[in-house]
């Protein structure tokens, strides 16, 4: 078995391999006069664990243009971090179910999915292959108790990610709740926990994905209204748009943290064990 991957995921690939004490398979990449993308791999095994996170559109077709290049060997594909994964829905006639479309892509040519945190995974349904889940969401828990946190809350931003703040609670044994909004006026809305006091806590608000950080930036200053002693923001996937990064740090946020499943600067948190623990384990959820 050796580990490969799109030029998004070379660290985590490289993280994953050694877990797994296999090698990594070099990868030469570039473009066409007109942009197109071009790859040639090194000498493959017989199996194979893809690890391509689709941040963006070059990044997905450079995933399925790997995926052919692989097609000789027996693949297993671990997508860290899918694009179009939260376009699950069709609300006008007319419009693509874009998770559908792209896992449809991704299925072909792999014998197996594994996503990391997928934002929803009735989306697992559209791959061709089986195609499973698993969470870091102790990986994070795991990172914070390293923290010298104060009598530490874990926060959800709404109720649909509190199963995801429970499972970061769970290693410390915290408290966790979610945010809460309610409406004081046509264009004031109060947010705070639904049944916590934040007041001289430290506060982590978590969630699968920061795209614009426009609701974390938000509580963070309510929460410090509220007496809150610190507040942190972690997540799995760091988008960060529209300077999403900045706008958080401006907003108070003693840090924000995420994994390498995009990789970043602050990427202080690494899926590699959980992916290499999935990898050994091919039936485990």
């Amino acid at each position: 078995m050796k580990v490969i991957s799109t030029e998004h995921s070379q660290v985590l690939a490289t993280r994953v391999a050694r877990a797994l004490d296999v090698k990594l398979v070099d990868v030469k990449y570039s473009r066409f006069p007109d942009g197109e993308h071009y790859l040639q791999t090194g000498e493959l095994d017989d199996e194979t664990i893809i690890i391509g996170s689709v941040t963006d559109n070059d990044a997905l077709v450079q995933l399925l243009l790997l995926i052919d290049a692989c097609s000789e060997s027996r693949c297993h594909l671990v997508i860290p971090y899918m694009a179009y994964a939260r376009q699950d829905k069709q609300f006008k006639k007319g419009e693509p179910l874009s998770a559908r479309a792209v896992a449809r892509a991704l299925g072909s040519g792999v014998c197996d999915v594994t996503t990391v945190n997928i934002h929803d995974p009735t989306v697992l349904q559209h791959f061709s292959v089986p195609a499973r889940n698993i969470s870091i969401a102790k990986d994070i828990g795991s990172y914070l108790q390293a923290l010298d946190l104060k009598n530490p809350l874990i926060l959800a931003p709404d109720d649909g990610a509190l199963k995801f703040a429970e499972g970061v609670a769970s290693v410390g044994g915290w408290e966790f709740d979610y945010l809460e909004k309610t409406r004081i006026s046509g264009n004031e809305v109060l947010m705070a926990p639904k049944q916590l006091c934040a007041a001289s806590r430290s506060v982590v608000i978590v969630d699968d994905i920061i795209s614009t950080g426009g609701t974390i930036a938000t509580a963070s200053g309510m929460l410090y209204h509220q007496d809150a002693q610190e507040v942190f923001a972690a997540c799995v996937h760091g988008v960060f748009t529209e300077g999403a990064y900045g706008k958080l740090i401006s907003k108070r946020i003693r840090d924000v943290i995420c994994s390498d499943t995009i990789e970043r600067a602050c990427s202080r948190v690494s899926a590699a064990d959980r992916i290499a623990h999935a990898m050994k384990n091919p039936r485990a959820p």
